[in-house]
């Protein structure tokens, strides 16, 4: 089974997701979209949480029906290791790889695992599957999402300011740019809102893709959600679902379950 770059990069984005945000190298708005004028708009004496009070609130263990949840494989690279050539798209590059936009005072990240079963039915490798039918058997073990949650505290405004950051970023960047971490260069080639999940008091949610290559369409799916001066970062990647052009969106379980504990 021959496959490019960009699904090898996929694959490898599924095991450590220090890659998320450059795997597609191989939202509609909700609210307010980060204004400050829903109903809950930034408080300029808003005092940030403290890291621990963020992993108090961050989802845990047995918290998300259907998901393993647990610490983010490899770690998350520093800021300033992901970088875009133009600067005003390096929020949604950041998101990508669960790193909270502009400069939060304190922050902690967990990833979420869908929980499927490995595919049963005997035949275990292309020996025993042909016409297509072993890569088929992959992609169905593939197909599942891993999502990176990251929640981080801001002073003042300073949530309400990151999150306008991210939107402004979705409608400048709509034409595709181009990235670096640690390094190794990436492309999309496109920038699309989404539809939010509506939780928080101010959301957007994007997706980014390359279709450049002969993989077809690779997108990557995120969502910012502030819940007063605290932003919850969503960033989803489903290898199966990408190498079987199917849909697939930020984990609406992994939302829910983490609004439910900024209430």
């Amino acid at each position: 089974m021959k496959r490019s770059s960009g699904v090898r990069l996929c694959a490898t984005a599924a095991v450590s997701v220090l890659s998320l945000a450059l795997v597609t190298g191989c939202g509609e708005e909700s609210k307010d979209s980060g204004d400050g004028k829903g109903k809950d708009a930034a408080n300029p004496a808003a005092k940030a949480l403290s890291a621990a009070d963020l992993k108090k609130l961050i989802i845990a263990k047995g918290e998300v029906p259907g998901f393993k949840v647990g610490a983010v494989t490899g770690g998350l690279p520093t800021a300033d290791k992901v970088t875009a050539d133009d600067a005003k798209c390096e929020p949604l590059l950041r998101a990508f790889t669960g790193i909270a936009p502009g400069d939060p005072a304190a922050d902690t990240s967990r990833m979420a695992r869908q929980d499927k079963k490995a595919p049963t039915g005997g035949a275990t490798s292309g020996d025993d599957l042909g016409d297509g039918k072993f890569e088929d058997a992959i992609n169905k073990s593939m197909d599942l999402d891993v999502t990176v949650v990251t929640l981080a505290s801001y002073d003042g405004d300073g949530a309400q300011r990151a999150l306008t950051s991210v939107s402004d970023a979705v409608k400048a960047c709509a034409g595709g740019f181009s990235g670096r971490q640690a390094g190794e260069k990436g492309t999309f080639t496109k920038v699309a809102e989404e539809k939010s999940s509506g939780t928080g008091d101010a959301s957007v949610a994007f997706t980014a893709t390359n279709d450049a290559g002969k993989d077809g369409a690779l997108p990557l799916h995120a969502e910012v959600v502030r819940h007063g001066s605290t932003l919850a970062t969503y960033s989803t990647i489903n290898i199966g679902a990408m190498m079987g052009r199917k849909p697939y969106t930020v984990s609406a379980p992994v939302v829910k379950a983490q609004a439910a504990k900024l209430r």
